[in-house]
């Protein structure tokens, strides 16, 4: 039995020794190419990066094309709303169980519009 537990200490104090005496030079320093604002300073254009072109009166050209895209999309909200309210009207009117085919178009170009302004925002 003593040369049982004798064994088992053994065991313990090398499995102690090995994992305190790690090398210290094993833990470097990170590299400095493994720093995220290094390799952004660093990296190689992407073909999107280009620099944005201007009109000749000097504004951004992506910055006029987003005002187009804003003003655009705020005539397409302007319409659903009136087509909403269109379609409110219709159906207050109309009976319980009587809905018109004018109606069913209307709610089919306000779902075409909600389509078209989810384009304009997402682009």
């Amino acid at each position: 039995m003593a040369y049982h537990s004798n064994r088992m200490d053994q065991t313990r104090r090398s499995a102690i020794v090995l994992l305190f005496s790690t090398p210290l030079a094993a833990v470097q320093p990170p590299d400095l190419e493994d720093d995220p604002a290094e390799r952004r300073r660093n990296r190689e254009p992407f073909p999107g990066d280009e620099p944005d072109p201007k009109l000749p009166n000097g504004k951004s050209q992506k910055d006029a094309i987003a005002q187009q895209r804003h003003a655009e999309a705020l005539d397409a909200v302007s319409e659903m709303i009136t087509l909403a309210q269109q379609v409110r009207t219709e159906l207050e009117k109309s009976g319980n169980f009587v809905v018109s085919v004018s109606t069913i178009k209307k709610t089919e170009e306000i779902e075409k519009l909600a389509r078209k302004i989810r384009g304009k925002l997402k682009s």
